[in-house]
């Protein structure tokens, strides 16, 4: 029952705080990152969670590769990482009602993956944001996974690090599901484990995109150990 009522409120507040700074982001659009990390820190105590992060952000890493389980993924990173971070994220979450607006006020980076020409669009929009001192973030397996196993990992982050020469950052969070289950809508306390883990240059090793998934994978073991 305290978990359904903890869920109802955690519907009620997203909506409210999402629309609220959706107008000041509108407002003051030279601040949308500002605005953005006041949000995501304000949900640690509007819905009850700490983070605890292991290792430091490489802040000239231009390419941030997460492991995704649930919506407290992005905010997690939006309250923690020091850059204005450009997240990847498919054109469904841009057509969602005031969510879809604030991807769209921050200028996120839509990918529409029934294009055939979508991974062109996506590393031209990627070498926009980066040119703008924007690191790019992406979930390389391409779709929420469990929480214990990595899913395979989609093809896209490894051209854009490989096309684009860029250093990539692998970022590891544990418990994020645990804490909000954004599938099946269940809301409790806890704390989200973030581990950072060291920077890859994909020139130093052709096996580089395989080798962070089962360091990443090692990590979240770890973690969740």
């Amino acid at each position: 029952m305290l978990s359904k009522i903890r869920s109802v409120y955690t519907g009620f507040e997203f909506f409210f705080t999402v629309t609220l700074t959706i107008i000041f982001m509108f407002l003051f659009r030279s601040y949308h990152r500002f605005f953005r990390r006041v949000w995501a820190n304000s949900q640690k105590y509007l819905i009850g969670f700490k983070i605890d992060v292991k290792g430091s952000p490489d802040t000239n890493a231009k390419l941030i590769v997460i492991n995704h389980q649930s919506i407290l993924d992005i905010v997690v990173l939006e309250a923690i990482h020091p850059l204005n971070l450009a997240w990847i994220s498919k054109k469904e979450i841009f057509d969602i009602p005031f969510l879809g607006q604030s991807v769209k006020l921050s200028k996120m980076i839509r990918v529409d993956r029934s294009d055939k020409r979508a991974i062109v669009k996506l590393l031209k929009e990627a070498k926009d944001r980066i040119d703008n001192d924007r690191p790019v973030a992406i979930f390389p397996e391409g779709t929420r996974g469990r929480g214990e196993k990595l899913l395979k990992f989609q093809i896209g982050a490894k051209i854009l690090a490989e096309k684009l020469n860029l250093t990539v950052q692998p970022v590891v969070i544990a418990n994020a599901r645990k804490i909000f289950d954004s599938q099946g809508f269940k809301v409790e306390s806890g704390t989200a484990i973030v581990s950072y883990l060291p920077s890859v240059n994909p020139k130093d090793n052709e096996n580089w995109y395989e080798n962070i998934h089962k360091d990443m994978q090692k990590e979240l073991t770890k973690l969740l150990g």
